[in-house]
């Protein structure tokens, strides 16, 4: 039985540092695309605003509400200790570092990498890949390169959104259903909120944007078994991003603000 358990463990190990690398070789092989500018810039367009106008929505409800539980939590316990005039830049900390960033790669992990690994997973078993590769067009060129451009590009821009409506959600609640001070709000940001936590929170969305875009295609591509291989493909892909988001967001919080 142990070693059933061991043989399964260096099985599982195995495949998972092969899937790692072939992810990396695939996004190295996409930035190689992207600066040798052989690309249709259109194509880029149209994913920007698949990934980003379509998804505007969600996020901005998502982080607004979450911005309002965040500030009424902090606001209710700092005002108990009388710390009244600290509550907007802890609020505009949080947001700005990582409530923001993590959530908006969070909902266009489950929004985007969904749509993407689906797509790419029915035309992988549609064989449409394989026809384009028959007349000479790169895959990664032609589908992985828009879809990973435009996922890099979107995210901030999305989160600096998400950070202008998760403060005001912050301020709304403090201000009026707290009673905290207008003024003490506003000038707690002022002191406490610096544009290098403004850079660095959407320095993580670039990543993250990489991150998605590179785990959906490279699930999409290579989906099998008909509609069950394209689920199973697409579910996977929404797992492993989220994941590797929380992961990376703990080591580049570690690296970008101690």
């Amino acid at each position: 039985m142990i070693n059933s358990l061991f043989n399964w463990l260096g099985q599982y190990v195995m495949s998972f540092i092969e899937e790692l690398g072939e992810m990396v070789s695939l996004a190295l092989q996409t930035l190689k695309s992207v600066f040798s500018r052989k690309f249709d810039i259109t194509l880029i367009f149209d994913q920007m605003k698949r990934i980003g106008y379509d998804s505007l929505q969600v996020a901005l409800v998502t982080i607004l509400f979450v911005g309002m539980v965040f500030a009424i939590q902090i606001a209710y316990e700092f005002v108990k200790f009388g710390a009244n005039k600290v509550v907007g830049g802890v609020v505009g900390i949080a947001i700005a570092r990582e409530l923001a960033p993590l959530l908006t790669g969070v909902v266009l992990a489950g929004r985007v990498g969904a749509s993407i690994a689906a797509e790419l997973g029915t035309m992988k078993v549609t064989q449409q890949i394989d026809a384009l590769r028959s007349m000479g067009t790169s895959p990664i060129r032609y589908l992985v390169l828009p879809r990973f451009v435009a996922a890099a590009l979107m995210l901030p821009a999305l989160t600096i959104l998400a950070d202008v409506v998760g403060f005001l959600g912050g301020y709304a609640v403090a201000v009026w259903l707290v009673g905290i001070s207008s003024s003490d709000f506003i000038n707690s940001v002022d002191s406490f909120l610096k544009m290098s936590d403004v850079v660095g929170g959407l320095l993580k969305t670039v990543v993250f944007g990489m991150i998605i875009a590179t785990v959906a295609c490279y699930k999409g591509m290579r989906a099998k078994g008909g509609a069950k291989g394209v689920g199973e493909a697409t579910t996977v892909s929404v797992v492993i991003s989220l994941i590797t988001i929380f992961v990376v967001n703990y080591f580049m919080s570690v690296m970008l603000f101690r």
